[in-house]
């Protein structure tokens, strides 16, 4: 079983007396979908053409003073039942895992690529899972994986009369393209806009876009995911360990591969966006871990839920407590925030008026508070394009920049922030914390004096006052500067200021 990201061992135990009634019971504090366990266990051993032992049977779940669920106890406690009634070789440091049908065929069950990790850390040689789940546990070559069909094909391979094959590792190959459904190339205008992006993707950090209706907020944040850099070995794991464990990795998909781009609705729950449950689940900002968070129409977020993205934000990993268990779920993610500047859209608009009163602007306002802002490290305004420029005739468009050429330009300046950051856990600019700013973002009095004018001029925090640093230093990477110069700080205060 696993509590969050965290796996841990439960010992199956039967037992079958040949005294007493016949029955079948389990103990160990079973959930429903357990206790249920005992009806599909029966019906898949006695439609496996094998007899169900006519014995008063008792299954243990150990350590017994942890609460249990899941259906992925399925087929170790019919292999309890069968070991115990007749002579069936179970190897030796193996773990069972799976969800039984009626008919003895094994269902996809999610949590195998957690299951695989425990067993590496813990010296277990072999696993036996449903085939649908076995791609997402043959990443580590020292263990032998089983995919299992039915439960009579287990039996046969146990009783050695037929052996399955064990499937081949899973190649690890990061250098896959994430997918968007626009090219950088098809937003027409708003250089600026893209120019913040690119920065975006290179640093982790977060970005904020207010403009009009139209203007094409929606699709610069759904071109974002064409330009990110490619997931590295380690970010894949983690990116894994959450799909996994919340059962979004599909039956016969292996490790996630591209970054995630998670947009939910703005009338998501709390515990849609944060996560939660009565056993704690991941939510969207897990679920976009290492990928992008989009939030489109921001200030239609109810308050509360946008107040709870203080600590993820921050921390890059949120804390779920209930009153039996508490989890902790990785959440390091770039948020792209967008919103119209009043409630009717037009405040500023070039061509259409506003008629919006001034205490509805403030009141529109006032639904994101400052604290949420600070946190964000890019603030830009998007500006409503010319008809001119949407009627380009396609000659014209084609001179304009892709998304492959600006990620090139992305990988090339992570790749400069992965070797500045060897040996550490973190991967970007963004995640430095105030000792890695003093460490690798070393100011002359010129680049400081602009900073600190800056800063009194538009009473940045302190937050604030870093954060300008460390996009700065995203600026230098993008050039391949070793050194932060004056125009990279004034590139970087002008998404702030």
């Amino acid at each position: 079983m696993y509590s969050g990201l965290e796996t841990l061992p439960v010992d199956v135990e039967v037992n079958v007396a040949s005294r007493g009634l016949p029955g079948f019971e389990i103990v160990g504090l079973p959930s429903k979908a357990i206790a249920e366990s005992r009806e599909r266990v029966k019906a898949a051993i006695v439609n496996s053409g094998i007899e169900f032992p006519a014995k008063k049977i008792t299954v243990n779940l150990a350590p017994a003073d942890i609460p249990k669920e899941g259906s992925f106890y399925d087929l170790p406690i019919a292999i309890g039942i069968l070991a115990a009634a007749s002579d069936l070789n179970i190897p030796e440091k193996s773990l069972f895992y799976g969800e039984l049908s009626f008919d003895g065929a094994l269902r996809h069950t999610k949590g195998a690529f957690l299951l695989a990790l425990f067993a590496k850390e813990f010296g277990y040689k072999n696993i036996f899972l449903p085939k649908d789940s076995v791609n997402e546990a043959t990443v580590f070559s020292s263990i032998d994986v089983y995919p299992v069909e039915r439960l009579s094909q287990l039996i046969a391979h146990l009783m050695e009369r037929q052996k399955i094959i064990k499937s081949e590792r899973q190649k690890s190959d990061n250098q896959e393209i994430n997918f968007s459904e626009f090219d950088m190339r098809e937003v027409l205008g708003q250089e600026q806009a893209k120019r913040a992006m690119e920065i975006a993707a290179t640093g982790g950090h977060n970005v904020m876009m207010v403009g009009s209706p139209g203007s094409g907020k929606t699709m610069l944040a759904r071109a974002l995911p064409g330009i990110l850099p490619f997931l590295s070995e380690e970010e894949s794991l983690e990116a894994t360990k959450i799909y996994s464990a919340s059962g979004n990795i599909p039956p016969g998909a292996s490790m996630i591969r591209v970054r995630s781009f998670r947009s939910p609705h703005h009338s998501t729950s709390l515990a849609g966006l944060i996560g939660g449950g009565t056993n704690p689940q991941p939510g969207e900002i897990s679920l976009a871990h290492r990928g992008v968070l989009f939030l489109d129409e921001f200030n239609e977020f109810p308050r509360s839920v946008l107040e709870s993205l203080r600590q993820p934000l921050e921390d890059g990993l949120v804390t779920i407590s209930r009153a039996k268990t508490s989890v902790k779920y990785p959440a390091r993610f770039i948020l792209i925030a967008s919103a119209n500047p009043c409630p009717c859209g037009y405040l500023n608009h070039s061509k259409k008026e506003c008629k919006c009163s001034l205490r509805e602007i403030n009141r529109y306002a006032k639904k994101i508070s400052g604290p949420i802002l600070d946190r964000i490290d890019l603030h830009i305004n998007v500006p409503t394009v010319n008809i001119k420029e949407l009627a380009q005739d396609k000659r014209v468009t084609k001179f304009l920049e892709s998304s492959e050429s600006i990620r090139e330009r992305v990988c090339l300046a992570r790749n400069i922030q992965e070797k500045r950051f060897t040996g550490k856990t973190i991967h970007s600019n963004a995640e430095m914390g105030n000792k890695d700013i003093r460490k690798y973002c070393f100011l002359s009095k010129d680049v400081e004096g602009i900073l600190s004018q800056a800063a009194m001029a538009f009473q940045l925090s302190a937050r604030s006052y870093f954060k300008m640093i460390k996009v700065a230093r995203t600026i230098a990477d993008l050039q391949g500067a070793e050194l932060i110069n004056v125009s990279h700080m004034a590139e970087a205060l002008q998404y702030k200021c």
